[in-house]
C-alpha cells in the first residue's frame, strides 16, 4: 500500500504477525471526534454519554480514548493483549485507520520503520 507524499509503503499483511506495536508503547493520545465516538458507542450498544464516561478522557476540548498501563508501557483500552488485535477494528478512529501514513512520519521514516514491521522503504 502506497500513499502519495510518503517515501515508504506499508504491507498491511504484516499486522497479522505484529505484536500491536502501534497500539502499545509510550503514553499518548488516541484522538476521536464526536462521530467516531457515536460509532464506537453504537458498536457496544451504549449511549454516547455512557461510552464517554467509560472510555474517553478529555484533553482540553478534545477527546482521546483511554489507555491502560502495562508495566512500563501503555496500550489503547481497546487493544486485546491476548489476541494482539483491536477490539473495535471496524469502528476504530481515523487516527488508527490512517496509521502509518501520518504527516509526522514523512520526516521520521526511521522511527515508523522501527515501530512497524509493515514499513517498506
Amino acid at each position: 500500500m502506497k500513499q502519495e507524499g510518503f517515501e515508504f509503503s506499508f504491507d498491511p499483511q504484516k499486522c497479522l504477525s505484529c505484536e500491536g506495536n502501534c497500539c502499545i508503547g509510550e503514553s499518548g493520545y488516541i484522538w476521536c471526534n464526536p462521530k467516531e465516538i457515536d460509532d464506537m458507542a453504537s458498536f457496544f450498544d451504549l449511549s454516547y454519554q455512557d461510552f464517554v464516561h467509560q472510555y474517553i478522557r478529555k484533553v482540553g476540548f478534545k477527546s482521546s480514548l483511554k489507555e491502560i498501563q502495562i508495566g512500563q508501557s501503555y496500550s489503547c483500552i481497546f487493544f486485546d493483549l491476548g489476541k494482539k488485535a483491536c477490539k473495535i477494528y471496524q469502528v476504530r478512529p481515523y487516527q488508527c485507520r490512517t496509521f502509518p501514513f501520518w504527516e509526522y512520519f514523512k520526516n521520521n521514516i526511521k522511527e515508523v520503520q522501527k515501530e512497524c514491521p509493515g514499513i517498506i522503504i
